[in-house]
């Protein structure tokens, strides 16, 4: 009793900069979210204040309050939550995003920018999308999605977030899941209801995605691109010029000859092509034996044609497909299975590619006729 009533409103708050706001990743104590700390002899009271009403991490934040209050041997831990007003509000925003929406130049300037793209759908883009940013997460990558598949959206069920983004004075706060920071219209229009947008809508929202969203400074940014060459990438081309672009296929010959355009595509518009993902290689029957259900060679073939290396073959696996429908990522699931350790290895050469590109210098290459 004697220890804890020594203990001080100091020794609180130092023990409660211990606590992030689990979406700002901030100690609380940094975002002036800690309102009050009052000591008694034996207990402990703490007043925060949330960024918004019905904050969906409410009870995270309560739990972790009081784990790191009672670090201090503290018996009794009494945690109160108020709402931050719109004026403290804008004040953190200020804090976090500037005065306003981040400018185009400043956003992921410290980034490695990846768009995954496919000349048609049907090939497993958006489930690679989603295994390869929680793969690069678990590699110790902090990593973040830009759903830019407006009309086809999936990657929010894909990852299984089914809460909205909290907005903080009109700065997004993009929602989490396995590590991995996701912005996408499916978070603001309803799973059934379709997006009937003309292109300028599209390059507004697709704005807003980079602007208006406090991304962090992730280290990579995967952009999950909708099929084919149509607005969106003339638009992420714009905007992010120095982004690359993974292209995904399957070993089907025709999907390859279509894949083939998004590739030029991205060469039209500057944007380097740094390798291609060959999905649905083969299934592993229960006999052991791997059938070629959608052909052989696909892959190999494009990534021959277009100069790149093939950075791996996804075998088709049921736990693959049945993942993206809950929100498990057979990356997380199944981390030991022949596609989980496929995706890996994807992830592992795309940083050996990063870290060598900085070793090596940078020379021009002329543009493709």
């Amino acid at each position: 009793m004697s220890q804890a009533s020594a203990i001080t409103e100091e020794d609180v708050r130092r023990a409660l900069s211990s606590v992030d706001d689990p979406e700002l990743r901030r100690p609380i104590t940094e975002l002036n979210m800690v309102r009050g700390v009052v000591v008694a002899p034996g207990r402990v009271h703490v007043s925060v204040a949330l960024t918004v009403e019905g904050y969906p991490l409410k009870a995270k934040i309560h739990d972790d309050v009081i784990s790191a209050v009672k670090t201090l041997d503290v018996e009794q831990v009494y945690v109160d939550f108020t709402t931050m007003t719109d004026d403290q509000r804008a004040e953190l925003r200020r804090q976090l995003h500037g005065g306003g929406a981040a400018s185009m130049g400043d956003v992921f300037t410290s980034s490695r920018v990846i768009a995954v793209a496919s000349g048609k759908g049907g090939v497993g883009k958006s489930s690679v999308s989603t295994n390869l940013a929680v793969a690069l997460t678990r590699r110790g990558r902090r990593t973040a999605i830009i759903d830019a598949d407006v009309y086809g959206f999936s990657i929010p069920r894909m990852i299984g977030i089914d809460r909205k983004p909290v907005i903080i004075d009109r700065m997004i706060v993009p929602p989490e899941a396995y590590g991995v920071a996701v912005i996408s219209i499916g978070f603001f229009a309803s799973e059934n209801s379709p997006v009937i947008w003309r292109g300028p809508m599209l390059h507004k929202a697709l704005t807003q995605f980079v602007t208006d969203v406090y991304w962090d400074k992730p280290d990579v940014v995967i952009i999950d691109m909708p099929p084919g060459t149509g607005d969106v990438a003339i638009t992420m081309a714009q905007f992010l010029p120095a982004a690359e672009v993974v292209v995904v296929t399957t070993p089907q010959p025709a999907a390859q000859r279509v894949a083939q355009r998004a590739a030029y595509m991205a060469r039209k518009v500057n944007l380097a092509v740094s390798g291609v993902i060959e999905n649905m290689s083969w299934f592993t029957g229960h006999d052991g034996f791997r059938y070629d259900i959608f052909g052989s060679g696909g892959g190999e073939l494009l990534a021959q044609e277009l100069g790149v290396p093939l950075l791996g073959q996804i075998p088709l696996a049921p736990a693959l497909r049945e993942g993206g429908d809950v929100g498990a990522p057979i990356i997380v699931t199944e981390p030991d299975s022949e596609a989980a350790r496929t995706i890996d290895a994807v992830a592992g050469k795309l940083l050996d590619m990063s870290a060598r590109r900085i070793r090596i210098p940078v020379v021009n290459i002329a543009k493709p006729s």
